[in-house]
Order: structure tokens, then C-alpha cells, then sequence
């Protein structure tokens, strides 16, 4: 670790593991507004559902492998012969209902393609499609929900997505940047700002 990164100050919650550091710094708070790269987050955010995000996130290619990068149309092939294989790999978080859920959201993602809804689009209209930027001193006044996560989570059950309580739906928020949940003193906080569109 170079001096420069030693002296950086991160969200609380960026442990030194490099994966996480580099997560924290190109990808968490920033805006995601590709459809599939959506839908793999909401997908990943539930898995994490009782567990440590470092958890999923180290896991994170061997989901992508084995559910062909996120793309539903592709998730939907998968038989229960194929998800029960899928189980057993240690890559994964082993929890039926939850790998269960990535085949089913599949399916609520393409009806709902084919009902005329794009999923991006959807997704931020919950925030009138620009990102809502908080101002946090410290991270123990970030909240783990809010009345827009509550409703993005309604909308979504709605439609049958499974695994998209409120709480998860708030740090898939968080994670694709439709909040900017990073303290105000985190070097990402003054670039993840500049760069909101």
C-alpha cells in the first residue's frame, strides 16, 4: 500500500482488503443506468440478504459464470436440474430460494420488457432519474431504508421479483448510485458528486 492510499480517508465501512477498496472506489454510489447490469445487482443484493456485502462480492464472478453475466433471457434456460448443480458449488452462497429467486427475477425482468417497462428506466424513475445526493458526517446517520426504497420495493413485489425487501433495495440504491450515501469527508464523495449526471 502506497502512502497516498494509506492517507485516503474512505466510508467507515471499506475494510483494507483491495476488492472492497477498489468496489468502494469505482463502483459503489455511482450511477448504474445499464439494464442488465441493474438487474445483476438487485440479483447480487439479494443474495447478500443476511450475510456481509465482502461475502457476495467475492463471489461475484462465480455468479456471473454460472448465470451467463446476468442476462434474464439466458437465466431463464437454466432447468432446476441446472440450479441444483449450481447449488452445490462452493462459489455461491448455497441457500435454494435465493439462487431460486435469480431464475424468477429473470422472468419478472422480461415480463416486464414485454409489458413495455425498461428496467433502467423504471428503476430511476424512483428518484425522478437523477441521483439523490446525501450529506453524511458520519456513517452511523446513513439509514439501512427509506419511504423511497419501501416503494421501490412494493413496485418490484408487484411485479413477483423475489428478495427485494426494503432493506435490500435501499443498498442496491446505494450500490447504483441512485444515492450517494458516501460521508462527507470519503475522497469519493467530492468525484462521485462531479461526475452525477
Amino acid at each position: 500500500m502506497t502512502t497516498e492510499e494509506k492517507t485516503c480517508i474512505r466510508c467507515p465501512w471499506v475494510t483494507e482488503d483491495p476488492l472492497y477498496i477498489k468496489y468502494h472506489d469505482e463502483e459503489w454510489g455511482k450511477p448504474e443506468r445499464d439494464n442488465f447490469r441493474l438487474f445483476e445487482m438487485l440479483c447480487l443484493e439479494g443474495q447478500q440478504a443476511g450475510l456481509s456485502w465482502i461475502t457476495i462480492l467475492k463471489k461475484r464472478e462465480n455468479y456471473r459464470t454460472f448465470f451467463f453475466n446476468f442476462d434474464p433471457y439466458k437465466i431463464l434456460t437454466l432447468t432446476e436440474s441446472d440450479l441444483n448443480k449450481i447449488l452445490l458449488e462452493k462459489g455461491v452462497v448455497r441457500h435454494k430460494g435465493k439462487l431460486e429467486s435469480i431464475k424468477n427475477n429473470a422472468k419478472c425482468y422480461i415480463d416486464m420488457e414485454k409489458n413495455g417497462e425498461d428496467f433502467s428506466n423504471f428503476i430511476w424513475s424512483f428518484v425522478n432519474h437523477k441521483p439523490m445526493v446525501n450529506n453524511w458526517t458520519h456513517s452511523n446517520e446513513i439509514p439501512t431504508e427509506t419511504k423511497t426504497s419501501l416503494a421501490l420495493a412494493n413496485a418490484l413485489k408487484k411485479r413477483s421479483f423475489k428478495f427485494v425487501g426494503n432493506t435490500v433495495c435501499y443498498a442496491f440504491m446505494q450500490a447504483c448510485g441512485l444515492v450517494n450515501d458516501h460521508v462527507g469527508s470519503c475522497i469519493s464523495k467530492t468525484e462521485s458528486v462531479l461526475t452525477t449526471d
